[in-house]
């Protein structure tokens, strides 16, 4: 990977975290466009970045982790779903799932027309119960399959469960923190042999830059779904992966 990989990949990631457009179906589509050959280390790469996204959310939503137990019984509830999954399916995930972009397109596309099809309402539970953050956790688990998205899952969880849009976006910002800390820890981990001092500046890079895309991207979707719903991303999602399918995959 040079710098220009670095790059795109990181603003890539910065914009596409927290949007229900998949992040990592976006990486993996932009790593084939430019000819990154997977490794190891690109794969690490890919999912370290979203540290930096996600310290996006700590820093905008710093009140809400500063004040109270509260929000963090709920999302530790609603984080304990997708860390059995990721824990149990590790290696399946990363040597399988994140090479594939057959299933990275098919999950963008059925995504896309669930994003289309269910519209979700403004005028839900503002609320969120250990019983909703339950259920958006068990959403979040399905988004270990790269394409599906850990926004879209979360954010559809929330709607499902009787939440405002707003409420189910704001919830699925928050729920990030635990779930990429933890897939970032576990990955840098267990890669730990095979980082050299190098990789580790290129990660701190790609941190950095997904930081400020990733804060831009957190404020024009809150500000979005006050009078939008997410059938713009679903039409998105589709015509992304047709386009990809017909002419790149």
């Amino acid at each position: 990977m040079n710098f220009i990989h670095v790059l795109i990949l990181s603003i890539v990631e910065g914009i596409t975290e927290f949007l229900p457009i998949s992040s990592t179906g976006h990486l993996i589509l932009a790593s084939k466009l430019l000819s990154i050959t997977p490794s190891d280390f690109s794969k690490t790469f890919d999912i370290g970045i979203q540290l930096g996204a996600i310290m996006a959310v700590v820093v905008l939503y710093y009140k809400k982790f500063i004040h109270g137990s509260e929000i963090y019984k709920k999302l530790l509830v609603a984080f304990i779903p997708s860390a059995l999954v990721g824990l149990v399916l590790y290696p399946f995930i990363k040597g399988f799932l994140l090479g594939s972009s057959t299933i990275t397109l098919l999950s963008l596309f059925l995504g896309g027309l669930i994003l289309i099809f269910y519209k979700g309402r403004n005028d839900g539970m503002e609320r969120i119960g250990y019983k909703e953050a339950l259920k958006i956790g068990i959403f979040q688990s399905i988004s270990v399959v790269p394409g599906v998205s850990r926004a879209a899952a979360t954010i559809l969880g929330g709607m499902f469960s009787g939440l405002s849009r707003k409420a189910s976006v704001e919830f699925s910002f928050l729920l990030a923190v635990p779930t990429m800390l933890g897939a970032t820890a576990l990955d840098i981990y267990k890669s730990r042999g095979t980082l050299s001092s190098g990789d580790l500046g290129t990660l701190v890079l790609g941190m950095a830059l997904s930081f400020v895309f990733a804060a831009i991207a957190v404020k024009f979707l809150i500000g979005y779904v006050k009078n939008h719903d997410f059938t713009a991303f679903g039409v998105y999602r589709i015509i992304l992966a047709v386009l990809f399918y017909l002419f790149v995959k």
